[in-house]
């Protein structure tokens, strides 16, 4: 459940967005954006991953963590969900979740929980101190909850989106429709290489 610091994060990046005019897009539109430029993650197979991996593809790119009770697997379960609506053109969309659990997420436990979604979706993850730099490149809060005698994490709950040249492009909020997605990533694939 997104707590109040998500709310307010998400109300300067709606204000950041203001000067734009009225967006056509269900999201955010943060074409231009000073932040959330790149990330240097690994893979599974132990491989350094950046944004440059992705050039030609649309990108969603989600944190969380495998343990996560409802808001990852409901990200996750939307972004299959918009790969089938966008037909042919899902192929053009890379779904990438990194862990804000590094403690617990394994590259292993990380690659399974990604392909459970979909074979295609990519988990990343590093150390925590690299993980603490990406959240803060990206704006995402995210904190240990104690809970019994382990913990959950509360974080954003948002989506990003690059465009095919790798340029952060929306923020896709977690209260929206799979219809919704799937309509601003079409309207941002048939502007191309505009913004």
């Amino acid at each position: 459940m997104p707590g109040l610091r998500t709310w307010a994060l998400v109300g300067l990046l709606l204000l950041s967005a203001c000067g734009r005019g009225i967006s056509a897009y269900n999201g955010i539109d943060i074409t231009g954006a000073d932040f959330a430029s790149d990330f240097r993650l690994g893979d599974s197979d132990g491989r350094e991953r950046t944004l440059a991996d992705f050039r030609g593809k649309y990108v969603l790119l989600f944190f969380g963590y495998t343990q996560c009770p409802d808001v990852c697997p409901t990200a996750l379960s939307r972004a299959a969900e918009v790969r089938k609506l966008l037909g042919t053109d899902g192929d053009k969309l890379q779904v990438i979740f990194v862990t804000l659990d590094p403690e617990r997420d394994t590259a292993e436990m990380v690659k399974q929980y990604t392909a459970a979604f979909d074979p295609s979706f990519l988990g990343l993850r590093t150390d925590l101190e690299g993980t603490r730099k990406v959240a803060k490149e990206f704006r995402v809060f995210y904190q240990k909850v104690p809970s019994g005698g382990s913990y959950t994490m509360d974080h954003t709950a948002f989506t990003y989106v690059f465009d095919a040249q790798g340029r952060p492009r929306l923020i896709l909020r977690h209260d929206q429709t799979a219809d919704q997605y799937a309509s601003d990533l079409h309207l941002l694939t048939s502007r191309g290489n505009a913004g």
